[in-house]
């Protein structure tokens, strides 16, 4: 590995870590910061990826979506709070595009931790990133979270 492409995966992977610790502690209104203007995220059933189906349980497609997201979260929804717990390994950098996009991907494990109840896996999956620099520091183009199970448990509120 060339020393601009360990550098580059060193990035990715801070990129990662910080946007996990971001949603880790509840700093929801730092979320959208990790995206650019125009952007796309979706959290999207492997069964409907894998087949092309355009169906996701959340798809958003600018930062503006994901403030007005931001603002359901801590203003309006009403449920019962929990903590989040992100793992994420296997971090690739797939390819690195003429004009800079970086595809990446990398296995995820949300865990969920109710108060006064055990954890429990919540949902886990693979996240599928283009990734630009912008103002000096990588952005999420698009986040595609791909999880494996068809069932989600109640809804999701936060984001994974």
């Amino acid at each position: 590995m060339s020393s601009p492409q360990l550098l580059l995966t060193l990035e990715v992977q801070a990129l990662y870590a910080q946007y996990s610790a971001c949603l880790d502690e509840g700093r929801f209104a730092d979320w959208p910061q990790f995206f650019t203007e125009e952007c796309i995220y979706k959290l999207i059933p492997r069964e409907n990826h894998d087949g092309g189906l355009p169906l996701a349980t959340l798809s958003f497609e600018s930062r503006g979506m994901l403030e007005d997201r931001v603002f359901s979260i801590t203003e309006t929804l009403f449920h019962a709070p929990y903590y989040q717990r992100h793992i994420v390994g296997g971090v690739r950098l797939l390819e690195v595009e003429p004009d800079g996009v970086v595809l990446a991907e990398a296995n995820y494990l949300v865990i969920r931790t109710k108060r006064s109840e055990a954890s429990e896996i919540f949902n886990a999956g693979r996240y599928v990133d283009r990734i630009v620099r912008e103002e000096g520091r990588l952005r999420f183009r698009e986040r595609l979270c791909i999880f494996d199970s068809e069932l989600i448990p109640n809804s999701i509120i936060y984001p994974i």
